[in-house]
């Protein structure tokens, strides 16, 4: 079998690849891999609540299912957290597969979205960062690289940038936080792996049910009817802005509105009423430049994976 190989090095404001070095995977662990604002929380909460049914959780989501590349906490805590767990551990990752400290031996699931609507969700939760965030991100002795910029309030402008800049210099697109179309890539090239499930968002928007049935069997997970109607319940949007402090990290402290701001509008295709054709063109040459066509036309379309 021909698996993954980590050869990039990812560490900026937000992540360090690094933190996965000391990482000791068990047989039944679950990553969520996904990049920014592709709905990752949403497949957290999916998760979750099929490993308790009664959402006896033991932490809120983020402090038991942490995001493990993130600088946000010291990683000697992240990983005793980890490790004292004797329930089936679910991570959180937002790296690229070349980034990954891969393992056969766990179950990974893959979340993605068409790269639109990813840049105008990604505006809207960097635009409502405190001034906190910044002070403590850009002032820490372990910041790797160039301070974390605010963003302008304009989103055609982030859009721009976010089309034709990247924050490393392998990137072409994602600035100021990392690519998104190459991390879709890179895992899209090993979609043929048994240990890796696909899902898209579109698909997850459109027939929830199904999604939760899908990774479910996925993670050999038996579930009847009346449990899946149970699922869907707990993670409508209206459940999880309601108990969005259970679901959101730092249970939303970093965020202008608190957690309800972070869970926002979830809905595809906004785009569309936004950007101008000479921008969509700025897209297309992004796309060029990293996804094969039928990645890109899963990444926009969803549907199975051949």
């Amino acid at each position: 079998m021909n698996y993954p190989s980590k050869n990039l090095i990812f560490q900026n404001h937000h992540i360090d690849s690094e933190r996965w070095v000391d990482f000791k995977p068990r047989n039944n662990d679950i990553v969520i891999a996904t990049t920014l604002k592709a709905g990752t929380t949403w497949t957290q909460a999916l998760v979750v609540n099929l490993l308790f049914p009664n959402q006896n959780f033991p932490k809120n989501v983020t402090e038991f299912s942490p995001w493990l590349d993130s600088t946000d906490f010291p990683i000697e805590v992240v990983l005793k957290e980890l490790n004292g767990q004797k329930h089936r551990r679910v991570i959180k990752t937002h790296l690229p597969l070349d980034a990954l400290h891969f393992f056969p031996e766990i179950k990974y699931i893959y979340v993605s979205r068409d790269g639109r609507d990813v840049a105008l969700s990604l505006w809207n939760h960097h635009l409502n960062y405190i001034p906190e965030v910044y002070d403590m991100m850009n002032n820490s002795p372990q910041l790797i690289g160039d301070k974390f910029p605010h963003p302008p309030d304009d989103f055609h402008t982030y859009w721009r940038d976010w089309c034709t800049k990247g924050w490393f210099d392998w990137e072409s697109d994602g600035y100021p936080f990392w690519s998104h179309l190459q991390g879709v890539q890179s895992w899209w090239n090993y979609r043929h792996l048994p240990n890796i499930l696909f899902m898209n968002y579109a698909d997850m928007k459109k027939d929830i049910k199904a999604s939760i049935k899908k990774i479910a069997k996925f993670l050999d997970i038996d579930v009847e009817s009346d449990r899946i109607n149970d699922v869907e319940k707990k993670i409508s949007i209206e459940a999880m802005r309601e108990a969005a402090e259970t679901y959101v990290p730092d249970a939303g402290a970093s965020w202008q509105g608190g957690a309800k701001t972070f869970i926002n509008k979830g809905i595809n295709g906004r785009w569309k009423d936004i950007l101008s054709p000479d921008e969509l063109t700025l897209y297309d040459l992004a796309c060029d430049k990293v996804l094969s066509p039928d990645c890109r036309d899963w990444l926009e379309n969803g549907g199975d994976i051949s």
